[in-house]
């Protein structure tokens, strides 16, 4: 065996959810890997893009976060995630006026997202802390633009003049101004501890004197490392001052306080997007995934009244719909039933015939999964009248035909089968005229009706050829042989006892069914390994 087959198969999805899950942790180098491998897997996928975008955020690699950003407007400009974090990356670089170019794009595309609002104000407040207030300035222009220029040309040479007179150590005592440990504590954060163990250090003379094995004095190192501290904390002063930092605390408590009222518009477009990632979650393979934030959404959805979300018992019913998909996906079998079992009970209470009919397809499904062949031919029956098109009754009469061919009752196999057949000639499908046409040959052969049988099966390989299928078939071919060989040996049994053949068994005699045999065997030539018609269909 290959190497290569011993390597477990690897998809976008997983890395995704695997470095989402190390980001959170703090392993932001891991995750990082995990990003680029989907990456390569998924090239420009902007959802990707922005994740690896905040890693490297979060690593302080600004110039590759800023590219990833961009990466990402570049595939959609309206894409409002890759707008929030351009502006988030130029904010945490210094550039706070381009940031708040972007935060205003932002607000602009989603003004229901209090983020955009909040960055707009945090990259006001950094402006004006930069720069000061304009609003402290006032111009007047009660002269000629010259004499103010002259004006403030004397006024600069006497501010002068008064700095010079200044003693040394009072012209920089606005420089060289300590900040107080508590605004010092509050800008520095966890880093506090470290900077006050430093200087510390730094009242050990003994220490400060000694050297590393490398020859590098320790002062320098300490010394350097407070140097780094205090630009760390002048960066962040500038860029978050503390008042910026009550306000952001001001507005989260009064988001959460609006998020209680939100407004059913704004509900909905949540709910709308939850589901959304739900039904994409279970296509793309993640069924557990989709599952747990199905419950989570569920739960949410009980706690609002109908006035926050009028189609509230419709989007519950939907959601036990959607856990039952992803507990059958996953092979939870009675968790299902349970579930649908729970859209069904919605739909009955609050007449959703359109609901009702998903939960009786889909419990039907279920039965038929376990082999309770019995309670599925009642639940799709019960089906029946809410079905509106025939492609629907087609496929609908066709597993209850099917049902009963598992339960060896031939007579009614055939008897929807046929029903099937109708249904899929309204409608014109082909595909299900040959499903249908198999089960009624398939059900004939079961009441020993060869000569129909063969006839059917014929038909349904002229269906086959039409789609083209070749899988079908084969399936049809090999089912044709059998049935072909069961009625020569009924004719040659017929013959010894002395039953007189009728006109219709004269015409399928044995010759001409080994005619016919030999033709479809010359067809199937090269294709040994038959599969039978059942498996064929599901390759279809």
């Amino acid at each position: 065996m290959a190497d290569d087959d011993l390597l477990p198969v690897v998809s976008f999805g997983n890395l995704m959810t695997e470095g989402l899950t190390l980001s959170r942790r703090g392993q932001h180098d891991k995750a990082l890997g995990c990003f680029n491998d989907a990456l390569k897997l998924r090239a420009g996928d902007k959802h990707c893009l922005i994740t690896r975008s905040k890693c490297f955020l979060k690593l302080g690699d600004t110039e590759n976060s800023l590219k990833d950003a961009e990466a990402s407007l570049q595939i959609d400009d309206t894409f409002y995630e890759g707008l929030y974090q351009k502006a988030e990356t130029l904010y945490a670089m210094g550039d706070f006026e381009f940031a708040l170019v972007f935060y205003h794009r932002g607000r602009r595309l989603r003004p229901d997202l209090h983020k955009f609002q909040l960055g707009i104000h945090k990259a006001e407040e950094a402006i004006i802390n930069c720069i000061g207030n304009p609003s402290s300035v006032k111009l007047e222009s009660k002269e000629e633009l010259c004499f103010v220029s002259r004006q403030a040309e004397l006024q600069s040479k006497k501010d002068n003049q008064k700095q010079q007179n200044k003693p040394k150590d009072q012209k920089d005592h606005k420089q060289t101004k300590k900040q107080s440990p508590k605004t010092e504590q509050q800008l520095l954060g966890q880093l506090y501890a470290d900077k006050a163990y430093l200087e510390k250090l730094l009242k050990d003379e003994d220490l400060m004197q000694s050297s590393t094995r490398q020859g590098a004095k320790v002062m320098d190192l300490v010394l350097d490392g407070i140097s780094y501290l205090n630009q760390r904390r002048d960066f962040w002063q500038q860029q978050k001052p503390i008042y910026a930092r009550e306000y952001e605390r001001k507005a989260l408590r009064q988001g959460r306080a609006r998020d209680k009222k939100q407004k059913p518009s704004d509900i909905a477009r949540a709910i709308a997007k939850e589901m959304e990632d739900i039904e994409l979650m279970l296509a793309r393979g993640s069924a557990e995934q989709s599952c747990r934030k199905a419950e989570r959404l569920l739960k949410k959805i009980q706690a609002w009244s109908e006035d926050e979300v009028p189609n509230k018992y419709e989007l519950i019913g939907n959601l036990h719909n959607c856990i039952g998909n992803a507990q059958l996906a996953v092979g939870q079998m009675e968790a299902a039933l349970h579930s649908h079992k729970m859209d069904l009970e919605c739909a009955r209470e609050h007449t959703l015939p359109d609901a009702m009919s998903r939960a009786l397809d889909n419990i039907g499904h279920v039965y038929a999964r376990i082999g309770k062949f019995q309670q599925a031919i009642n639940t799709w029956e019960e089906k029946i009248p809410l079905a509106e098109s025939s492609l629907e009754k087609a496929w609908l009469f066709h597993e209850i035909g099917r049902c009963y061919l598992e339960l060896d009752n031939a007579e009614l196999a055939q008897d929807y089968g046929e029903q099937s057949l109708q249904s899929a000639d309204e409608e014109g499908d082909v595909e299900w005229q040959l499903h249908a046409t198999v089960l009624v040959a398939q059900a004939q052969v079961k009441l020993k009706d060869y000569q129909s049988a063969i006839l059917n099966f014929e038909r349904a390989l002229e269906k086959a050829r039409l789609l083209p299928s070749e899988a079908a078939q084969n399936g049809i071919i090999a089912a044709l042989d059998n049935v072909s060989k069961s009625f020569i040996a009924e004719l040659n049994k017929g013959q010894k006892d002395g039953t007189i053949p009728s006109h219709e068994d004269r015409l399928f005699s044995s010759e001409s069914i080994k005619t016919t045999a030999e033709n479809e065997e010359e067809e199937e030539k090269g294709n040994p390994d038959e599969k039978p018609y059942e498996e064929a269909r599901k390759d279809m």
